[in-house]
């Protein structure tokens, strides 16, 4: 099963067993109370396997054929090019065409001769805390001289509960993707995967650029590292459109910058390493202890992480390479040989995924499985393919 429907039978579980109530159930999950019920009959009638989608792997029933979708983009090319996909899809009805405006959005972005437009911003207005522990954390970075001219400014990382203020920081150099995986890997060690969360939007956390053609003809949407590893690990990206509607953690950061770079003046410390150590031992316990507030509901929604799930193999970064005819790839300007896979087949002109970690070493995936490789010292010398 998908993390995602892991999720949905940790939450339906837990309102089975009266730990929350229907709604909050619903809520968490962004499904209606029915639907709840639905998905409840499921679990208590066939299992975690109840839960899981069942159209997975299967054709939609919706779609539409070949022929009928290439008389429609001939009709579009021939007569209603530079039309928006409303109107044309109702001249198009007009000619015995019927196709839905959306289905049509999709052929003419596939085809490159419609442009995705960008909303406008949605109206945001004062909210109340989140009910639950994990159910959103705001997620942040705070530049700043923190050690007083001791050594160079750096980076804070914070993340604050936004139901109860727990806080957890991290001192790097910067505020990069690499920064805010290391701070979530924290996270989900100390207590589990939250629901949601809450951040800016920095290129570091999440992109907002316009799909290429090509990934528009991929069906890709483009995504940060940090994104993809949230969405694979199901925790859901929401945007803050300005520092006030994040207030919590920039609050929380204000606080810090007072606080904590006192206590590190008093105990004489001046490197991220030593900074680290004293925030995860010394300071944050206390601090959360003096700060932490209760929240409106005791339950806790974060979802502890599978046993099977590799964090390393998530947090990372990722990149296709395609296999020359000597089983070599390139990547960021070395060349690296491929070794012969022993359960699964690789041929030339076959694409990789190429993954840095977090320690700077690689890993190279191939249909779900790892290669051995080897980089060469000397790009000219190509080891020969055994068998």
């Amino acid at each position: 099963m998908k993390i995602k429907e892991l999720k949905r039978v940790e939450v339906v579980s837990k309102m089975t067993e009266k730990n929350i109530t229907n709604a909050q159930a619903a809520g968490l999950l962004g499904i209606s109370v029915r639907q709840l019920q639905r998905l409840k009959k499921k679990l208590e009638s066939r299992g975690a396997e109840g839960l899981r989608h069942g159209n997975r792997d299967k054709p939609s029933g919706n779609r539409k054929d070949e022929e009928f979708r290439s008389s429609v983009l001939q009709a579009y090319m021939s007569t209603y090019t530079g039309f928006g996909p409303t109107l044309a899809s109702e001249k198009l009805h007009e000619k015995g065409l019927a196709v839905d405006h959306e289905t049509l959005r999709r052929w003419l972005i596939r085809e490159g001769v419609w442009e995705r437009k960008r909303r406008r911003k949605a109206y945001r207005s004062r909210r109340a805390r989140k009910a639950c522990f994990g159910e959103m954390i705001q997620f942040d970075g705070s530049p700043h001289d923190w050690f007083e001219g001791r050594r160079g400014a750096c980076c804070l990382m914070v993340m604050v509960d936004d139901a109860t203020g727990k806080t957890f920081a991290l001192f790097t150099e910067q505020e990069t993707a690499e920064a805010a995986m290391r701070l979530l890997w924290g996270w989900i060690a100390l207590y589990g995967l939250p629901m949601s969360l809450y951040c800016d939007l920095k290129n570091a956390y999440k992109t907002l650029r316009e799909p290429t053609l090509e990934e528009q003809l991929a069906g890709i949407v483009p995504m940060t590292a940090f994104q993809k590893s949230c969405e694979t690990l199901g925790i859901e990206i929401k945007s803050a459109y300005s520092p006030q509607a994040k207030g919590r953690v920039e609050r929380r950061n204000g606080i810090l910058q007072d606080r904590l770079v006192k206590e590190l003046r008093l105990r004489g410390i001046s490197t991220i390493e030593e900074a680290n150590n004293f925030l995860t031992e010394v300071f944050l316990p206390a601090f959360n202890e003096r700060f932490e507030v209760e929240a409106h509901d005791a339950e806790d929604v974060h979802v502890g992480c599978p046993e099977d799930v590799e964090l390393e193999e998530i947090f990372c970064f990722e990149e296709v390479r395609v296999v020359q005819n000597d089983f070599t790839i390139h990547y960021q300007g070395e060349v690296i040989q491929l070794g012969k896979p022993e359960t699964c087949v690789l041929r030339p002109k076959q694409k990789v995924l190429v993954r840095r970690y977090l320690d700077m070493s690689l890993g190279i995936v191939h249909e779900s499985r790892k290669l051995e490789f080897e980089i060469l010292s000397d790009p000219k010398t190509r080891l020969k393919r055994a068998g």
